[in-house]
């Protein structure tokens, strides 16, 4: 495979859950966009959390390193929700890989979301990338040292 897709959950997996009235976790839904999107590149997706990034805890992020670590893929995009990417983005520093760590605003499965563009423009940049961690939102590339989410503005941007 030349490509590793690794899931977390976060908003881009949310499903309207209608006896609570609330949006919960589903289902990986990137596999879908993927061939939708009619993409040909050997791809593996690997589902290891189903959790809001606000619930992500060190014990998740260590986990989601140690997958990393362990792909055989030295290019791994990782679908993570837009709260806590930036603080898991730093715990995978230091790895010799190519990651890239995107997610969504809205969900995946709304027709407005800006999921689609998150993913493809994240398998582009972590095909074109050298070795490094990056967070590829809002259609910019970030270096989890110099980003911030704009809650405000629903983007992610520099914090300079």
């Amino acid at each position: 495979m030349d490509i590793l897709v690794i899931t977390t959950g976060g908003t881009f997996d949310k499903v309207y859950f209608d006896a609570k009235s609330d949006y919960q976790v589903g289902e990986p839904y990137v596999g879908n966009l993927l061939e939708e999107g009619n993409v040909t590149l050997n791809y593996e997706i690997l589902s290891i959390l189903k959790k809001d990034s606000l619930d992500i805890k060190e014990e998740d992020r260590i986990l989601i390193k140690d997958k990393v670590s362990s792909a055989t893929q030295d290019k791994i995009v990782i679908i993570h929700g837009t709260d806590t990417m930036i603080d898991t983005a730093k715990v995978l520093e230091g790895i010799n890989k190519t990651i890239v760590l995107t997610g969504s605003m809205q969900p995946a499965r709304f027709k407005n979301s800006d999921a689609t563009f998150n993913v493809g423009f994240a398998l582009g940049s972590a095909l074109s990338l050298s070795h490094g961690v990056y967070i590829a939102m809002s259609g910019r590339i970030f270096s989890p040292k110099d980003v911030k989410k704009n809650i405000d503005l629903g983007r992610f941007e520099n914090n300079s």
